[in-house]
């Protein structure tokens, strides 16, 4: 196990600007979390392995699909599956890609400093889940946020999942109530358990990135933040906890750079690869040759004939 090293100092910017509670997520995420409590009473075996489909279905979409492509490009793929993979992203219940994407990018930029939207240096429970409530004036004004997500806001597919995120979200919900139905008479549990359960426990193995990788675990590289790797964070969500890798190496596809470090976000991006749907998949020329700076640069995994088409991304290099 690496030994903790404190990170290095760095220059501060202006601090965020809170506009007030955003009411509206707040509702809805309390909604889930009331509906999830109805669990108990609606359990079905079928409830069960539903929500289970679609914890891996949505959490992938969130850390192959918003984190791993959209946001720092670190591999390619065809354009319909970009688009399945944000769709999956959508139906996490974590907001649109935009956003999502704007927030994850400042993040990078400014971690641990003022600016950053989750940063724990302001408490476990910030970074958790608080931060989410406030509305940012800066993230919440479309013409400011999308000033960092350029790649994604002139394509029309990503603008309209931005803004009307709420219907696959409702769809899925209806879907999941009359599936059940047709199964068994189980319509009120696949809902509560494919719907309500599911997406509390995506999220908050999301938000446990924000907040326990940056407090507890080891850390492999004397970045300038507080990142650090945690296994079961890393089990949870599907590689993401291998956080401090992931910093020192933000564009890498691939975040668990020891044999022990296991990536499942990462294999689902190598069996693409081998079906022939990723390509330029970005990794550290020295995984295992961990030391305490990130001085090692990144190669890109792609078969000799296809050319190289890197997009331009804002905050990432």
């Amino acid at each position: 196990m690496a030994t903790l090293i404190e990170p290095q100092p760095k220059r501060e910017v202006s601090p965020r600007t809170y506009a007030g509670l955003d009411w509206i997520s707040v509702l809805w995420i309390a909604g889930l979390h009331v509906g999830a409590l109805l669990a108990p009473f609606f359990f079905s075996w079928s409830g069960l392995v539903v929500c289970g489909i679609l914890y891996v279905l949505t959490g992938l979409g969130i850390t192959v699909g918003y984190h791993r492509l959209l946001t720092h490009r670190s591999f390619q793929t065809p354009r319909w599956l970009e688009y399945l993979l944000a769709l999956f992203g959508v139906l996490a219940n974590e907001g649109g890609p935009l956003k999502w994407v704007a927030t994850h990018r400042k993040h990078h930029a400014f971690a641990d400093q003022s600016a950053d939207p989750h940063s724990p240096r302001e408490g476990f429970w910030w970074a958790h889940m608080l931060w989410w409530m406030h509305r940012d004036a800066v993230l919440d004004d479309p013409a400011q946020a999308r000033v960092n997500v350029k790649d994604l806001a002139n394509d029309p597919v990503y603008r309209f999942l931005e803004r009307f995120q709420i219907v696959p979200v409702l769809a899925l919900a209806g879907l999941l109530y009359f599936l059940g139905e047709v199964w068994g008479g189980v319509g009120w549990s696949w809902l509560i358990w494919g719907m309500f359960v599911r997406t509390i426990l995506v999220q908050h193995s999301t938000w446990l990135v924000n907040s326990a990788a940056h407090i507890w675990g080891y850390r492999n590289f004397s970045t300038r933040d507080t990142s650090t790797n945690l296994w079961w964070v890393a089990l949870l969500s599907f590689g993401e906890g291998w956080h401090n890798n992931h910093h020192a190496f933000q564009r890498s596809a691939r975040h668990g750079l020891r044999w022990r470090e296991f990536d499942m976000s990462y294999l689902l991006i190598r069996l693409f690869s081998l079906v022939g749907l990723a390509r330029e998949i970005r990794v550290p020329t020295r995984p295992f040759g961990l030391r305490q700076k990130p001085t090692g640069r990144l190669r890109v995994l792609r078969p000799r004939s296809v050319p190289s088409r890197e997009p331009r991304v804002v905050l990432q290099e």
